[in-house]
């Protein structure tokens, strides 16, 4: 029997994880050996990522900001991509609406009449695509009019 011995990479006793008053994790000792930690960190760094990205998301207009949520939540649900891919996509997104934001751009004129096609046309630089619901269509269209309407309020 071979037992050889690994050097701990992350190493942790007695960890407790709660929300609220409810515990998830109580006392759990926890030894990642080297070569588990590049997936670990690969982890931690996409989720350092997605709140690099969120930060400046957070500072745009709200309009901007509803018209942002309503794509990141069809992207998420309806477009089978990588993390690293997705990374990407929602870093360029954000880049597109700071312009837009910056310039005064309506939304309207950033995603045309059908925020569906605008985004089947988005996509494709990042990935084939996949099935989405007549319902996640009629979602992602009323959201960008709701944008629009506040868009609107905030021009006269």
């Amino acid at each position: 029997m071979n037992t050889q011995l690994h050097q701990s990479a992350i190493t942790t006793t007695g960890l407790c994880k709660s929300y609220g008053e409810k515990i998830v994790l109580d006392g759990i000792d926890l030894s990642v050996v080297e070569g588990i930690s590049d997936f670990a960190s690969k982890l931690i760094g996409d989720k350092r990522r997605w709140r690099q990205y969120k930060a400046p998301t957070r500072q745009l207009p709200e309009n901007y900001r509803t018209a942002v949520a309503a794509l990141q939540r069809y992207l998420m649900n309806f477009v089978p991509v990588d993390s690293d891919s997705a990374a990407s996509m929602f870093e360029d997104l954000d880049d597109l609406c700071q312009r837009a934001a910056t310039d005064g751009t309506p939304i309207r004129d950033i995603v045309g009449e059908d925020p569906v096609e605008f985004v089947e046309a988005f996509v494709q630089n990042y990935s084939k695509g996949g099935y989405v619901s007549t319902r996640a269509w009629e979602r992602l269209t009323s959201a960008i009019e709701r944008a629009e309407e506040k868009d609107e309020g905030t021009r006269s």
